[in-house]
C-alpha cells in the first residue's frame, strides 16, 4: 500500500516555492545553450522511470533533479529563441506567476456565485479589450452580447472571424448573409 504524503506546510510550500522559481529561472536562462528539439529515441524518458509506482516518494531535492536528468533532455523547447515552428513562445514570467496565483488561489469562476471577484474582474477587462479593439457596443458586457473568453485557439480563430466579418461587411451578414468574397488570414 501507497504511503499518505503529509500535507505541505505553509514553511514548507515558501521554501520549494522558491527553489522552482529558481529552477525555472535558471531553465530559462540556459535555454540558449540547449538544443531546440530534443536528441532521444523513444522510450528515453520512460527507461528512465520505475516500473512500479513507489512505494513512498522521493524528497523534494530529488524531484528538483529530476527535472534536469529526466524532464528537460526529452523536452522541445518552445521557449528557445531559435524555436520557429507551430505557434511562438507560449509563457512568460508575468504568465507563470500569474498561474501560480490562480493555482494558489483555486477560484472556480464558472458562475457568479461560485466566484464573484473572478467573474466581474473578467467581466471589465473583456470590456476593456472591446474597447482597445474598438469593437461595436454589443460586444461589451453592458450591450446585448457580452464578452467572453474561448477555450481553444480553433474557437478563438473562428471568433475572431465573425468579428472581422461583422467589421468588413458593416454587420450585413447577420441580416443578408455573405453577399461578397472576403480574404481572411488566420
Amino acid at each position: 500500500m501507497v504511503e499518505q504524503a503529509p500535507h505541505m506546510t505553509a514553511d514548507e510550500f515558501r521554501q520549494y516555492g522558491h527553489q522552482v522559481v529558481d529552477w525555472v529561472a535558471d531553465y530559462w536562462s540556459g535555454l540558449p545553450q540547449r538544443r531546440v528539439t530534443p536528441d532521444v529515441s523513444p522510450g528515453a524518458t520512460s527507461g528512465l522511470l520505475p516500473t512500479r509506482a513507489p512505494e513512498t516518494g522521493e524528497g523534494f531535492d530529488a524531484i528538483v533533479k529530476d527535472l534536469d536528468t529526466v524532464v528537460t533532455p526529452g523536452l522541445t523547447h518552445w521557449q528557445h529563441p531559435n524555436f520557429y515552428a507551430y505557434f511562438p513562445a507560449n509563457t512568460s514570467g508575468p504568465s507563470v506567476l500569474a498561474d501560480l496565483v490562480c493555482a494558489g488561489v483555486g477560484v472556480q469562476g464558472m458562475l457568479w456565485a461560485t466566484g464573484p471577484a473572478c467573474t466581474e474582474m473578467e467581466t471589465v477587462m473583456l470590456d476593456w479589450l472591446a474597447d482597445l479593439l474598438d469593437l461595436p457596443p454589443q460586444f461589451r458586457s453592458s450591450g446585448h452580447g457580452g464578452g467572453v473568453i474561448q477555450d481553444s485557439a480553433s474557437s478563438a480563430t473562428l471568433v475572431a472571424t465573425l468579428v472581422a466579418l461583422h467589421r468588413a461587411s458593416g454587420g450585413r451578414w447577420r441580416t443578408d448573409g455573405v453577399d461578397r468574397q472576403y480574404t481572411i488570414y488566420t
